[in-house]
């Protein structure tokens, strides 16, 4: 079972990566697989992603996402919703890529106004994918950051029988 951390922060080593990371790893301990989760941080594709020749290494990010059976789908909160890096990576993706993966949204805020924004903007783009959007996302703000561990572990300890059942339920392609 393979699980990735897909990061839309264009900042290089942001909050973002971290919760990110950090997420995917919690999930991954609760669902009993082993292997530490692949990244793709899109802060280091940004200057290739929209170029006009293929780039080798949006190639292989996207093969990663596409080939992952559980996907953390983590950007900070930019007016609202997710970051436009986001959506230029997810846009390369063809309808359905995602049909055979649990994803799991999470957005980074500053503001608990913009609550809703994971369920409202970032799960919907999931689902239009085909992806499996099993639990509600995570909203996390800033101010929980200091205690990114404890959040993150009622967050996974929540989600996880959830993704569990979703991954065996759905035929997972390891």
């Amino acid at each position: 079972m393979t699980v990735v951390a897909l990061v839309g922060n264009p900042r290089t080593g942001s909050r973002t990566y971290g919760a990110a990371v950090a997420a995917a790893e919690a999930v991954a301990s609760r669902i009993g697989e082993p292997a530490p989760p692949d990244v793709v941080d899109l802060s280091a594709l940004a200057p290739v992603l929209l170029a006009p020749v293929p780039s080798a290494g949006v190639e292989v990010a996207l093969e990663l996402v596409t080939g992952a059976d559980v996907l953390v789908v983590a950007s900070p909160t930019y007016k609202g919703t997710y970051t436009g890096l986001l959506k230029a990576f997810l846009d390369r993706l063809p309808s359905g890529a995602l049909s055979r993966t649990a994803a799991l949204p999470l957005l980074v805020m500053g503001d608990p106004a913009h609550s809703l924004a994971v369920e409202v903007h970032l799960r919907p783009l999931l689902v239009e994918l085909g992806a499996f959007v099993p639990t509600p996302g995570l909203a996390l703000l800033e101010s929980q950051l200091a205690d990114l561990d404890d959040v993150l572990a009622a967050w996974a300890d929540r989600v996880a029988p959830q993704v569990a059942g979703v991954v065996r339920r759905e035929g997972v392609r390891s």
